[in-house]
């Protein structure tokens, strides 16, 4: 992992399988802990602060491409090119992520947050904070 990872703080733990796409863009504090079969796309600056705890399945962006076809995608004769861009992803210390969840481009998230299994984080989140997920009756089907 010290090889991988741009940074990596002293009893950083991951669990395999882990998933990256470059490794030199992630920089992890000490004590943190991320659990199986995470996916981190480090296209751009990914830090996760110290004492931390990411669940299994935790999917962290730093990719972003238009919202409109039209934009996104330009073909020729030869070839299909995709524009994309990226934003960094900021995890503040003692922050515990649960599973499934979703961390989007450009995201900064503050210290002592915990955020709900299956969230998706679309902005920024303040310090000392707990972002809920519930699931609840829509309706009744009867």
């Amino acid at each position: 992992m010290a090889e991988l990872l741009g940074k990596k703080g002293e009893g950083v733990w991951i669990e395999a399988p882990f998933f990256c796409d470059f490794g030199k863009n992630i920089e992890i504090g000490e004590n943190t802990f991320v659990n199986i079969n995470c996916m981190f796309l480090d296209d751009n600056l990914i830090r996760i602060g110290r004492d931390g705890l990411i669940a299994p399945y935790v999917q962290i962006y730093t990719a972003v491409h238009p919202l409109k076809a039209s934009e996104s995608i330009y073909h020729n004769e030869t070839t299909t090119r995709f524009h994309t861009s990226t934003k960094p992803v900021i995890i503040g210390d003692q922050v515990w992520i649960g599973g499934n969840a979703v961390i989007c481009p450009g995201v900064t998230i503050g210290h002592n947050v915990t955020i709900s299994a299956g969230s998706v984080v679309t902005k920024d989140i303040p310090d000392n904070v707990l972002l809920g997920n519930p699931c609840r009756v829509v309706k009744s089907l009867e």
